[in-house]
C-alpha cells in the first residue's frame, strides 16, 4: 500500500472547505468516501470534491472495509463517541481539535486508545505542521533569541449567530474550545513544557451563554504565556516570542493561506531578518504525515498525550475564572 485509504465524517465546513482539498493534493492519502446523516448532503459533498463513496450514515462508512483511516471533524460533543467508535471499527483516527468537551473526557478516551495498540489517533492540530511554526521552534531550541521567556499570541473573529455550532455551549461552542486551544498549544509547543499554573478571565455573551472573551496567563517554569481570544472582536491572529537576546513574531501563526508565502520576521538587537516560506499547505502536510505514520508504522508527529495536556489547561483556565484564583495544574 502506497497511500492511506480515508472516510470522512460528516461534511463539516472545515472538511470539505480546508481539510480535504488539502489531504487530496497529498503524496500518501486519498479521500475515498465521505458520509452525513443525509445521504443526499453527503452525495452532493462527494460529487463536489470528487470523492468516490457517500454514505448516508457515519455507521456506513465505518463498515466499509476499503476505508483505513476516519477524519473526525464532528462538533465538539461527538468527538470522543466518534474517535471510539472508529476505533472499534479498525480505523486510524485524526480527529479535528479539540479532542473533547473536558479534561475528564480526553483520559477517557486516552485510556480506550490503549485498547487498540495497533490504531493511531492524533488531534488534528494542522498549525505545528506549517514550515514557519516548525522554524520558529527551531530558533528558539537553538537559543537563536536567548532563553525563552515569554509568549503572547492572540486569536479572534466575530461570529454572534446564534444558529452556528461555535454559539451553542452545550456540543462545545465558545473561544476558547474553538481557538483559545491554539494559543495554548502553541504556548506548550514553543516552551516545550507544561504550565504549572493559570489565572484567567472569561467573559460570557449573556444571550448566547459561549464564552466570547478570554484572557490567560499560563505559568512556565521558566517563564510564562499570555493569550487572548474572542469570538466577538475584529478578525486577528498573532504570536510574538520573546527571549532575552531577541523576539520572533508571526503574523499568521494559525491559518496561513496556501496560496500565499508565510514569513517569521526575527529580531535581535538592532538587526531585523524576516524568514519567508513558499506557499504550502498545512492541511496537506498533516494528513501526509499522519498516513506516512501509518505506512510506515511509526509514531504520529503529535502524541495524544499532548491532546489530554491540552484539555488540563482549558479545564484549569475555566476553573481560574470562575475562583478567581491561579490554579494549580
Amino acid at each position: 500500500m502506497t497511500k492511506i485509504r480515508w472516510g470522512i465524517l460528516s461534511t463539516a465546513k472545515i472538511g470539505t472547505q480546508k481539510v480535504i482539498p488539502g489531504m487530496q493534493k497529498g503524496k500518501y492519502s486519498n479521500i475515498n468516501a465521505i458520509s452525513s446523516r443525509n445521504l443526499d448532503n453527503a452525495k452532493l459533498a462527494a460529487q463536489s470534491l470528487g470523492i468516490p463513496k457517500a454514505y448516508g450514515s457515519y455507521e456506513e462508512l465505518l463498515d466499509d472495509k476499503e476505508i483505513d483511516a476516519i477524519y473526525n471533524p464532528l462538533p465538539n460533543h461527538l468527538h470522543v463517541e466518534w474517535t471510539i467508535k472508529s476505533l472499534k471499527a479498525g480505523k486510524h483516527v485524526l480527529c479535528e481539535k479539540p479532542i473533547s468537551m473536558n479534561y475528564e473526557e480526553a483520559v477517557y478516551l486516552q485510556n480506550e486508545i490503549k485498547k487498540f495498540p495497533e490504531l493511531k489517533v492524533m488531534e488534528a492540530f494542522m498549525y505545528r505542521h506549517h514550515p514557519q511554526i516548525q522554524k520558529a521552534k527551531a530558533l528558539v531550541e537553538d537559543n537563536t533569541i536567548g532563553e525563552l521567556r515569554t509568549v503572547h499570541t492572540m486569536f479572534s473573529y466575530f461570529n454572534d449567530n446564534p444558529e452556528d455550532i461555535r454559539n451553542k455551549p452545550d456540543i462545545g461552542g465558545g473561544g476558547l474550545l474553538d481557538i483559545g486551544c491554539y494559543c495554548i498549544s502553541i504556548s506548550r509547543f514553543i516552551f516545550n513544557s507544561e504550565p504549572k499554573r493559570v489565572c484567567a478571565a472569561i467573559e460570557y455573551d449573556p444571550k448566547l451563554k459561549t464564552d466570547r472573551l478570554v484572557s490567560s496567563v499560563l505559568e512556565f517554569r521558566k517563564g510564562n504565556a499570555v493569550f487572548t481570544c474572542s469570538t466577538q472582536l475584529t478578525n486577528h491572529q498573532y504570536a510574538k516570542i520573546f527571549g532575552t537576546q531577541g523576539r520572533i513574531e508571526i503574523e499568521n501563526p494559525f491559518t496561513p493561506q496556501p496560496i500565499d508565502s508565510a514569513k517569521i520576521i526575527l529580531y535581535k538587537e538592532s538587526s531585523k531578518e524576516e524568514i519567508s516560506f513558499e506557499p504550502c499547505d498545512q492541511y496537506t502536510i498533516q494528513g501526509d504525515l499522519f498516513s506516512e505514520a501509518i505506512l510506515n508504522n511509526i509514531e504520529v508527529p503529535t502524541p495524544f498525550e499532548d491532546a489530554v495536556a491540552n484539555m488540563k489547561v482549558i479545564d484549569g483556565i475555566i476553573e481560574s475564572s470562575k475562583s478567581g484564583a491561579w490554579i494549580e495544574l
